[in-house]
């Protein structure tokens, strides 16, 4: 097949391809296979990161031949049937019928992110984050979207963890205002509930509300999944904290609205794919980035310094253990028994990858960085 205008970015070099339709755009590492099979492994001992190359490179996909459920929980069985190419053409239309995969039963939080997103999407309900990645991976879905924090309670750093445990790309973010609401039978008046059923988290989140009611707490996986056990087991003393999509879905009141005991929580969520999407001129984008140091004075400083020199934003840090080493002994020659931990740092900035100042930057925080990942280029969400 031929190829025209090889695109390559290596350290700070950026140029243009243009390629066929059958194949599509993927922002890579290079990375050797042996380091690929390790990065993939979800508990390995070993820690395959070393200093990396950035490079656009072409790569085909096609789906798994055979059973296209290897590697998911038997639920998945019941998803809709795999992509095709003609599919993938359609869904890079953000108006496009795409297929969005998400943690939940219908009428959680991440369904509405995904709504929201994409209005005229058919999402793909998973047990868990793992299931959500991996129904993208073997093409029973396109995108998937994952919380990755919110203003009451921050970042979820297990969710961080699944963006280097997976190789998919970042391509648009969601954020969502949150509206929790007390949810019961039919008929059903709030002085008559003995247990309330929902999430850890929004328990959390409506605390005051919930000792004032004077009610037992009940955790469950998911809020859409309280709801649910309401409506199917005719709970005539329970109610369910979740939204208020999740009431019309199952069939209950709303009791109360608005009962988190901020006033305002505002949720932020990623929406990832198999392939980057090309930055445009027509609205702001950020870029997201993770990377590790060696330990020595003023290292993370000089990392930082790569963006203010450029006047380049950073809107959020976030570091990480590193999972397969998280302790090290300081050296020798030091005493006592001191230790530290090796770090994954997080960085999203308001630069997009087509930018010369951010390919600079990028070329510099290679210098010294021992790995380095671009996780994607994609549009700022201005909305709530």
């Amino acid at each position: 097949m031929a190829v025209t205008s090889p695109l390559v970015v290596a350290g700070s070099q950026l140029r243009c391809h243009n390629f066929r339709r059958t194949r599509h755009w993927a922002l890579t590492l290079s990375w050797e296979k042996q380091q690929l099979k390790r990065a993939q492994k979800c508990g390995g001992d070993e820690n395959p990161w070393k200093p990396v190359k950035i490079v656009m490179r072409v790569v085909d996909h096609h789906p798994r031949d055979g059973d296209v459920s290897y590697g998911l929980h038997k639920d998945l069985v019941s998803l809709p049937k795999p992509l095709s190419i003609s599919d993938i053409v359609a869904a890079s239309d953000d108006h496009a019928k795409v297929r969005i995969s998400y943690k939940g039963i219908p009428g959680s939080y991440s369904e509405d992110a995904a709504l929201k997103a994409y209005p005229n999407c058919e999402t793909v309900s998973c047990n868990d984050f793992e299931e959500a990645f991996k129904a993208v991976e073997i093409w029973w879905a396109d995108k998937v979207i994952l919380p990755i924090e919110n203003t009451s309670g921050g970042s979820i750093h297990r969710n961080y963890d699944l963006l280097l445990r997976h190789r998919l790309h970042i391509v648009g973010e969601v954020q969502l205002a949150t509206n929790l609401a007390l949810l019961a039978l039919p008929g059903v008046r709030t002085e008559y509930l003995k247990r309330v059923l929902s999430h850890s988290q929004a328990f959390e989140l409506s605390d005051d509300f919930l000792t004032k009611l004077g009610v037992a707490r009940e955790n469950v996986d998911d809020t859409a999944g309280a709801a649910q056990i309401i409506a199917s087991n005719g709970l005539y003393d329970a109610g369910a904290i979740a939204s208020i999509r999740a009431a019309e879905i199952y069939g209950l009141n709303v009791l109360a609205e608005r009962i988190q005991d901020d006033s305002e929580i505002i949720s932020r969520y990623l929406v990832l794919a198999r392939d980057p999407i090309i930055p445009k001129a027509d609205k702001p984008f950020k870029t997201s980035i993770v990377f590790t140091l060696d330990e020595g004075p003023g290292v993370l400083f000089k990392a930082l310094a790569v963006f203010a020199l450029r006047d380049i934003n950073l809107n959020k840090i976030e570091s990480r253990p590193q999972r397969n080493r998280p302790l090290r002994v300081v050296d020798d020659s030091n005493t006592g028994t001191a230790k530290y931990f090796d770090y994954l740092f997080y960085i999203d900035f308001d630069a997009s990858m087509t930018e010369p100042r951010a390919q600079t930057a990028l070329g510099h925080l290679q210098e010294f960085a021992t790995f380095l990942r671009v996780l994607g280029c994609y549009p700022i969400d201005t909305t709530i």
